[in-house]
């Protein structure tokens, strides 16, 4: 008796293709690098923010960045690699947040500045104020 692959069932081939695909993912999902450039990302996102004067203008970014990026640390040191790899996003993610919110409030404050000195010049043009 020779099984001929026409004797194979329709679900029988499905659970075979099903096979290789879920083999196929697991095997993606494990040959993925440790996430040591996400985690360098991360860091220098925080350090982007604490440059930026992020302490000041948007603390809680900032401690949420610093916090998602010790907890990546910790889980990569865990050998918790998935973990440390969505953490180290988030960690990036704040940072940048923190970093951008930051450079808005600095150029908001110049902007500030700059209508108030342009005010200031149209009283003194209004006057015949020379100061």
């Amino acid at each position: 008796m020779n099984a001929s692959f026409a004797r194979i069932s329709f679900s029988q081939m499905r659970t075979v293709a099903l096979a290789l695909v879920l083999a196929s993912a697991l095997s993606a999902c494990a040959s993925l690098p440790p996430p040591t450039a996400e985690l360098a990302a991360a860091q220098q996102a925080v350090t982007r923010a604490d440059g930026a004067d992020a302490d000041q203008y948007a603390p809680q970014d900032l401690a949420a960045a610093r916090n998602a990026l010790g907890q990546a640390q910790g889980a990569m040191s865990r050998g918790r690699e998935d973990d440390a790899r969505r953490l180290a996003a988030a960690a990036a993610a704040d940072g940048d947040l923190a970093a951008a919110k930051s450079r808005d409030a600095v150029i908001n404050a110049e902007l500030a500045q700059r209508r108030a000195e342009i005010a200031d010049l149209r009283r003194r043009l209004q006057t015949g104020d020379d100061r």
